[in-house]
């Protein structure tokens, strides 16, 4: 099937996103944080954020299956026979949201053949809005207001380079020395892949380690605004992978 509004997806994003910030600025100090089997920290935040999407997808499209961060424990022998479903990060940049940076997001993609071909991504603290349509194009919005397309800047012969607050690399660092990167940005979360979409950046190299739910949306958006979007050996990047372990990838300008 088509999903042919894309409101009501960012309808769904700014309610979660709503609800993470009352956790965020409410009176729990800890953001009641537990562990994952792999020991990164979940909060209630990323819970409740989880329990919004999955109810409003759900609702809307109830044929359509999600993948998400929060309900990762499905059987590749499942997963492997979508040919459309939902891929979600309810709460993208836990750290920087216990750290209080305000850089972190709520990431939803509608992936079809296991290519996301639309991406919305909110940013809570920021109150902005970015969605892509693959083969449409992408935008920018504040709630309530006239939406901006949005693209990505190839003119110019100085690149901005973004990169991860949280997970630097010395790599990284010398594969950009590839490119004319006169000065870098770094910020959490999925903003990355919006920097790039509007022109702030021209590019987004990550060795590694990330998730498909961090990276679905953010291409999506990324890729319709004019980016590229391949592995580290320049090959297609791909997803629903026996694994859900990204391999180090490129997001920049083409």
């Amino acid at each position: 099937m088509n999903i042919t509004d894309i409101q009501p997806l960012i309808d769904i994003a700014i309610k979660a996103g709503e609800a993470i910030l009352e956790v965020y600025y409410g009176t729990q100090e800890d953001f009641g944080i537990t562990r994952k089997e792999d020991n990164s920290p979940l909060t209630a935040a990323d819970r409740v954020s989880h329990d919004i999407i999955v109810e409003g997808l759900t609702k809307l499209y109830p044929e359509i299956p999600i993948l998400s961060e929060e309900g990762a424990d499905i059987e590749y022998a499942v997963r492997k026979e979508w040919k459309q479903y939902w891929c979600v990060d309810p709460l993208d940049g836990t750290k920087e949201f216990i750290s209080r940076n305000g850089q972190f997001t709520v990431n939803i993609a509608f992936m079809e053949h296991n290519k996301p071909v639309i991406g919305v991504i909110y940013s809570p603290v920021l109150n902005v809005v970015y969605y892509g349509i693959v083969g449409k194009g992408s935008w920018k919005m504040t709630p309530g207001e006239a939406p901006e397309a949005i693209s990505v800047d190839r003119k110019t012969s100085e690149w901005i380079a973004i990169g991860s607050r949280s997970h630097a690399d010395e790599d990284e660092e010398n594969i950009l020395k590839k490119y004319p990167v006169v000065s870098k940005l770094s910020i959490g979360s999925s903003l990355k892949f919006c920097l790039v979409a509007e022109g702030k950046a021209q590019i987004y190299y990550r060795k590694g380690p990330t998730m498909e739910w961090d990276t679905a949306a953010g291409q999506a958006i990324a890729v319709s605004s004019g980016a590229i979007m391949v592995n580290a050996d320049f090959e297609e990047f791909v997803y629903n992978k026996p694994s859900l372990l990204n391999p180090g990838f490129y997001c920049k300008v083409s």
